[in-house]
């Protein structure tokens, strides 16, 4: 089954987990991968779906034995599974991500839809991800919304800064690339 097709079907069974309504564009995908290469070491994506931030990733250079995908959604998984031989995938909450990754990791990318998250889920994801991340490493997390996707309070509670990317407006809806670094 295509990746779109995968999708919509997704989509149109659990629109809530999905959150969106079409799948990342290539665009946004390389936007989301800038800067990661053989150099970053482990990677670890939260919320890869049907894999086009996965591609991404692996198309910047990452190795993929060091890279390390966390899905919720088993018709998701098995097709991350089928196409991506050599990446590790968890059928698991990024929340959990703090169990089953050893810190050091050099970048953690997220396609989590966290503006559609109640508030503590979202903030227990960050802390997820930066108990794994390695100092100075970021989080990189795009968002539909006009602003940040993380709440002024959550930042201050993290001890987290963000740095605004790039609009992708070649992606449907237009997004926006954020970059998150503990302070």
């Amino acid at each position: 089954m295509s990746d779109l097709a995968l999708f919509a079907r997704r989509l149109l069974q659990n629109p809530r987990q999905v959150s969106a309504i079409s799948p990342s564009s290539r665009f946004l995908a390389r936007a989301m991968a800038e800067g990661l290469g053989p150099q970053t070491g482990r990677v670890v994506e939260f919320g890869p779906g049907t894999g086009q931030l996965t591609r991404a990733i692996l198309a910047a250079g990452v190795a993929p034995a060091d890279l390390t995908l966390f899905e919720l959604d088993a018709h998701f998984i098995d097709h991350l599974r089928q196409d991506f031989a050599g990446v590790t995938v968890h059928h698991a909450g990024a929340d959990h991500a703090h169990d089953m990754v050893q810190p050091g990791v050099g970048a953690v990318i997220s396609g989590l839809p966290l503006l559609s998250m109640p508030v503590p889920v979202a903030a227990a994801i960050l802390d997820a991800a930066f108990r794994i991340l390695a100092h100075g490493a970021p989080y990189v997390q795009f968002t539909y919304g006009p602003t940040s996707p993380v709440p002024a309070r959550i930042l201050d509670q993290l001890g987290l800064r963000v740095e605004p990317g790039r609009k992708v407006w070649l992606n449907l809806p237009p997004a926006r690339v954020y970059r998150f670094y503990r302070i």
